[in-house]
């Protein structure tokens, strides 16, 4: 009887060990283990454990195995922005009030055909930013000097700071670039392949804003690069500090850079500006044609040729419709004069 009760006995000791164990690692896990600073903003991408989990730890925040069971009993929060409280009151309570405050938001456009310079300044503008942050930041994150971040409007957190801002604007194109390639049916390709597409796209962008015309000019200039010939496009000099200029005959002359494929074969080195997904499609889908040259209309869209006989009527089309405009104008001018003086 006794040898059964201290059997009894030493269970319960053991248990009674297992559960102080147990109570010593759940208080130090709560109150001890480190989370991470109070009052950070976070993005949530989805409502689903896995992806807050993810956007905590991304933002700097201590996250642990065990913290996928203890989420499980919390509300998660809706996709959005937050600023993270309660990281000084245990891991209970900051996973039970993730989503207590949410922030105000405001959209931020991307503009296609924009430099990252020209964007990192309306970011400081509109956001009141440090711009030399944000020019830091930006080229910590890029992998190309351009075309990282996709055109669209982004709705960003008015309390966002300069880092925050910069790889949510990272984080949702990568995510965009995914789900472009996926409805495709293609892998994303690698950084070599992906940046001669995007130097492509972008080309395209500073041609054409139109989304129909996009595949008939991705056709060109995979024709001209297949036959080897020079791009001779414009707006491959529509680069950098150049990104909205004029591009001129003098221009084309004393430019030496490989951007100007009037004087180099193949394409630029980089991509050109930031590029919509609408670019991005023709460049990896072009259309199948004939076409080697294009030119505008009068009407603001481009006339195609497969020759270079057809691409001079094109030519002579569109200056005698600018000479005709020029000669319109000039002489609305003058009536206008002629009226004032009566």
């Amino acid at each position: 009887m006794l040898k059964k009760l201290s059997t009894t006995v030493k269970i319960w000791i053991v248990l009674l060990e297992i559960l102080v164990v147990l109570l010593v690692f759940a208080l130090a896990y709560n109150f001890f283990l480190p989370i991470g600073k109070n009052g950070r903003v976070v993005h949530f991408d989805e409502k689903n454990i896995t992806s807050v989990l993810e956007s905590l730890s991304q933002n700097g925040y201590n996250i642990t195995d065990w913290d996928h069971l203890l989420i499980k009993q919390s509300t998660l929060p809706k996709k959005g922005w937050y600023r993270i409280g309660h990281t000084d009151e245990g891991r209970y309570h900051f996973f039970a009030k993730l989503s207590a405050h949410p922030l105000e938001t405001m959209n931020i456009k991307v503009y296609a055909g924009e430099t990252h310079a020209e964007l990192l300044h309306r970011l400081a503008n509109d956001m009141k930013l440090d711009e030399k942050k944000l020019t830091q930041i930006y080229y910590a994150l890029a992998t190309f000097k351009e075309a990282d971040i996709f055109a669209g409007t982004y709705e960003i957190a008015r309390e966002a700071d300069e880092n925050t801002t910069l790889s949510y604007l990272f984080h949702t194109s990568q995510q965009k670039l995914k789900h472009f390639f996926d409805a495709h049916y293609y892998n994303k390709p690698d950084s070599y392949t992906l940046k001669l597409l995007l130097t492509i796209a972008s080309i395209i962008q500073k041609e054409s804003n139109d989304p129909k015309e996009m595949p008939l000019i991705s056709s060109v200039i995979y024709n001209r690069l297949k036959r080897d010939m020079k791009l001779q496009m414009d707006g491959t000099l529509n680069y950098g500090k150049f990104s909205h200029t004029i591009v001129t005959p003098e221009r084309i002359k004393t430019d030496n850079s490989f951007y100007n494929t009037y004087k180099y074969k193949g394409l630029p080195p980089e991509p050109l500006a930031t590029v919509s997904l609408a670019a991005l499609e023709a460049a990896l889908f072009p259309a199948k044609s004939d076409y080697l040259f294009f030119m505008l209309d009068k009407n603001g869209g481009h006339r195609f040729a497969a020759t270079y006989e057809e691409h001079l009527k094109n030519l002579k089309a569109f200056r005698q419709y600018q000479q005709s405009r020029q000669a319109s104008v000039a002489k609305d001018a003058n009536r206008t004069q002629t009226t004032a003086k009566k």
